[in-house]
């Protein structure tokens, strides 16, 4: 391992070996600096393809650099030139030319792991994450930067094991930050509060007494409406929700409880077992009485001892 430390700075540079590859995720850099106003940066004990600010860099691996402190600029081949403020998250793309520095005038403090893997790939060319929008004001989290510190803790321990715990972590920050940024955009949104009591009367409703237009209407909003912001909020529509709710107590019941299936449709609301059993084999493949047989295989009830 490559690094360098001293009392406000910390980085290292890791190996990896083909069992670290094989987890599918594995880090190859962590660390944490914190540039004074009027420094230099980057400073210059930093290897030569971490080190061209000035004229920008292409990594082969991600990054999320987080920045606690101060405020800076950055600018990406999908990105254009953006004012950073201290609570960011730069997500850097492998590939993607970019560059970033802080002011010259605040300076900054950042922390940074960088990444491969298919894992990571799976991930973070999804839809919720793009080149072309690298930025994730987040706001200081005290848990992102415990995280950042465990990471950096592993790498300049590198006990057995370390770079598989660190690949955990990586999936935590990407997650929280995912998080935190999409609930922020909602922040002190009345609508927020309208479409958590709409989940929670339909988890209370697995019947369906109440159709999604009606809870709707409960609630003050147009269906329309209603149905556009619920899919923006939580990624599926309204209906499809009550849909997941009602398969997964069906599956519950049909593999934890002693009812039969015609008792478990009228549980839920069906009017028929022929009504109860479509639904299950259109959304599960299989109709619920072989869901059941087939759970019942796999996970034989253990016999009492006497």
């Amino acid at each position: 391992m490559e690094g360098f430390s001293s009392r406000n700075d910390s980085w290292s540079y890791l190996a990896v070996s083909g069992a670290d590859e094989q987890w599918g995720l594995v880090c190859t850099t962590a660390g944490f600096q914190n540039v004074p106003p009027e420094s230099p940066y980057p400073v210059s004990q930093h290897p030569r393809d971490y080190n061209r600010i000035s004229t920008g860099r292409i990594f082969n691996e991600y990054q999320l650099v987080y920045i606690t402190e101060g405020g800076g600029w950055f600018e990406s081949a999908s990105c254009p030139r953006t004012r950073i403020a201290s609570g960011t998250v730069m997500l850097l793309f492998p590939g993607e030319w970019h560059t970033y520095h802080p002011d010259k005038e605040t300076g900054w403090s950042e922390m940074w792991v960088g990444f491969r893997g298919p894992v990571a790939d799976t991930v973070l060319r999804s839809q919720h994450f793009q080149p072309s929008e690298p930025l994730y004001r987040i706001g200081i989290s005290e848990t992102v930067i415990g995280l950042y510190r465990e990471i950096l803790s592993h790498a300049d321990k590198q006990k057995p094991g370390y770079q598989q715990m660190i690949a955990g972590i990586i999936q935590h920050i990407i997650g929280h930050v995912h998080y935190k940024y999409h609930n922020k955009a909602y922040a002190d949104n009345p609508v927020v509060d309208k479409i958590n009591k709409a989940r929670l009367m339909m988890r209370d409703d697995l019947a369906g007494n109440m159709n999604v237009e009606a809870i709707a209407a409960s609630l003050g909003m147009g269906y329309t409406w209603f149905r556009r912001v619920f899919k923006e909020y939580t990624g599926i529509s309204p209906a499809r929700y009550r849909t997941q709710l009602r398969m997964a107590r069906a599956k519950e019941l049909l593999t934890s409880s002693d009812l039969s299936v015609s008792e478990i449709a009228f549980d839920l609301g069906f009017e028929s077992i022929s009504q109860f059993s479509t639904f299950f084999s259109k959304h599960e493949g299989s109709p619920p009485s072989v869901f059941r047989e087939k759970n019942a295989m796999l996970h034989p009830k253990s016999s009492q001892q006497g």
